[in-house]
């Protein structure tokens, strides 16, 4: 990916078009009366001795593939555990859990081939590269999430005014083989694959999380109808497990969807990035700021500052990027210096 700042020299009285971008993330370029060499390293070297380099790499975590494989190995496993020892127990807890497990492992499938398919270098045709797989696929593992607990609490409503008998015992005991490996592929994902801080590996381990609450779901459920013989618990305890599945994935959901529309990171206050570079010396108004995230961890900035006639157009812009970059942590920063000799029309956004 092309993830460079952009450098300009404007003499005194003339005006150069640096690079801009606008809120869909493109990028235009046009230059006037100075040199801008770019090299794959990201360092940036111009005329009148400026230089601005650093080494930038995107990754998630170590390891993080290895992480999501361990995950999915054993999601898989036990979705085929539950599945029969729901059929075998006629237990809707068990079924309904074997059922969110398919589609966890699909998901953990999913995160996996979006992680490696992120890693494609850029291109002419797509500038980003394929970052955003990883933000749809999260997005579709938030919407199966939805669409799991919907039916789940369809099961379960089914089953109230006549709930079948349910060997519990065995219940119990699948549901503890199931808690404990999704534990293990909690651990691994947030261990091993950065969840924190990855909005695709998140969605995949809410999914998981999701899973381990089904497990103690069923277990509880199988404690009280081995007690008591009361078999309504199963579905009331399958709707409460759905209900906490809908929170989890509207979170996702509404993440996701708030990276795709080219939103302002939640980390990133926009007018305190405002308000810093208009602390600069010289810098008069900033305007047209743009702030964005292209994946999880890699944040993209974009801008206009109109400057003081007569300043050193280098100086400010070197000044402009390092505040950004140490304050607020973006590095993919590209701005625009005018001054009074600059007019351009609106821009629509």
């Amino acid at each position: 990916m092309n993830n460079s700042k952009m450098n300009n020299v404007i003499p005194s009285g003339q005006h150069q078009n640096v690079t801009a971008s606008n809120s869909s993330g493109s990028e235009h370029a046009g230059h006037e009366n100075a040199e801008h060499t770019h090299s794959d390293s990201h360092a940036h070297s111009h005329s009148e001795g400026h230089s601005h380099s650093h080494s930038h790499s995107h990754s998630h975590a170590p390891d993080n593939k290895k992480g999501l494989l361990i995950a999915l190995i054993i999601t898989g496993g036990i979705m085929f555990l539950e599945f029969f020892g729901g059929l075998f127990t006629g237990s809707l807890a068990l079924l309904s859990d074997s059922g969110h497990m398919l589609s966890d492992t699909a998901s953990l499938a999913l995160s996996l081939v979006a992680m490696i398919i992120a890693v494609k270098p850029a291109s002419a045709k797509n500038s980003y590269g394929f970052h955003r797989f990883e933000i749809m696929a999260a997005l579709f593992n938030g919407v199966t999430l939805f669409v799991i607990a919907g039916f789940i609490m369809y099961e379960a409503f089914q089953r109230f005014s006549a709930p079948p008998a349910v060997a519990s015992g065995t219940m119990m005991l699948i549901a503890s083989v199931g808690l404990l490996a999704n534990l293990v592929s909690a651990w691994s994902l947030m261990r091993k694959s950065g969840a924190k801080d990855n909005i695709n590996i998140r969605s995949a381990y809410l999914h998981v999380i999701s899973d381990a609450l089904g497990s103690v779901g069923a277990l509880a459920a199988g404690l009280i109808m081995n007690l008591f013989s009361w078999y309504v618990a199963d579905p009331i305890i399958s709707v409460l497990v759905a209900l906490l599945i809908l929170r989890s994935a509207w979170g996702v959901i509404k993440q996701a969807f708030h990276i795709l529309m080219e939103g302002t990171p939640l980390s990133v206050n926009a007018e305190e990035v405002k308000k810093a570079l208009l602390q600069i010396e010289g810098v008069q108004d900033v305007h047209d700021l743009h702030i964005w995230t292209i994946t999880s961890g890699l944040d993209a900035l974009s801008g206009h500052l109109l400057i003081r006639d007569g300043m050193n157009t280098e100086q400010v812009l070197q000044q402009a990027l390092q505040l950004v970059e140490e304050n607020f942590g973006i590095q993919h920063s590209t701005l625009q210096i005018e001054n009074s000799a600059v007019k351009h029309g609106h821009l629509p956004v």
